[in-house]
C-alpha cells in the first residue's frame, strides 16, 4: 500500500489547480406569494396541498381525507397526526412496510418553485417509508417555504446534513414512450401536502 499511496499523493500535488467556482448571488427566482406558488407547483406534479393552522387541523384534515379513513395501516412519524396503526420503529424488516396504506412524514423545507419538500433520511425509522406506501402525506411548517432549489441548497447546509435525504415532489409518476403517464407505478398513487401556518 505505500507505493500505492506515493503514487497517488504524488499525482494530487501534480495536479492543476480547479477552475473558480461561478458565482450565484444572481441565480434564483422570487415569488410575491409563496405559499400560493407552492399549492402551484404541488397541484402541477399531481399533489394537493391544504393550508391549516396548527397541527391539530393537520389532524382534522387528514382525517377527513379518504386515503386515511380506507387505509389498511397507516404510519405517522410526526406525533398528533394522522391517527397511526402501526409503529414504523418496531418493525424490523422493511419488507412488513409492503402493504403500508398511508405514511406521514415531516417535512424540512418546501420548494415554491416545483413543489418539492427535502425529507430528512434520519427522520425515517426505515428508508422505504418514502417510497413503499400507497398514499404519503407531508407536513411542513408555512416558515420553512423556499422559493427555489438555490435557496434549499442554502438552508439545508449539506456537508453538516446527514448523508442521506430526498426531495419528494408529488406522487409517483412515469410515462414510456408514447407519453402515456402513470401514476403510482414505482411509488405512493397520492400525496398530500399539508402546509402548518
Amino acid at each position: 500500500m505505500a507505493a500505492r499511496d506515493r503514487i497517488l499523493s504524488s499525482l494530487r500535488r501534480a495536479a492543476p489547480p480547479g477552475p473558480p467556482l461561478p458565482v450565484l448571488d444572481r441565480v434564483g427566482v422570487s415569488f410575491p406569494d409563496l405559499p400560493a406558488r407552492l399549492g402551484e407547483a404541488v397541484a402541477a406534479v399531481g399533489g394537493v396541498m391544504i393550508r391549516v393552522a396548527d397541527l391539530a387541523a393537520a389532524d382534522a384534515a387528514l382525517r377527513a381525507l379518504p386515503v386515511h379513513r380506507d387505509a389498511r395501516s397507516v404510519v405517522s412519524l410526526v406525533p398528533g397526526v394522522g391517527a397511526a396503526t402501526l409503529d414504523a420503529a418496531a418493525v424490523r424488516d422493511p419488507h412488513e412496510l409492503a402493504h403500508l396504506g398511508l405514511c406521514v412524514l415531516r417535512g424540512a423545507l418546501a420548494v415554491a418553485e416545483n413543489g418539492a419538500v427535502w425529507i430528512e433520511g434520519a427522520s425515517l425509522p426505515h428508508h422505504a417509508l418514502a417510497v413503499i406506501p400507497e398514499h404519503l402525506a407531508v407536513v411542513v411548517d408555512a416558515a420553512a417555504i423556499v422559493p427555489d432549489l438555490h435557496a434549499a441548497y442554502a438552508r439545508l447546509d449539506l456537508p453538516g446534513r446527514p448523508r442521506w435525504g430526498l426531495f419528494l415532489a408529488g406522487p409517483s409518476k412515469t410515462a414510456d414512450i408514447e407519453q402515456s403517464l402513470v401514476i403510482g407505478a414505482h411509488g405512493a398513487r397520492s400525496s398530500t401536502l399539508l402546509l402548518v401556518g
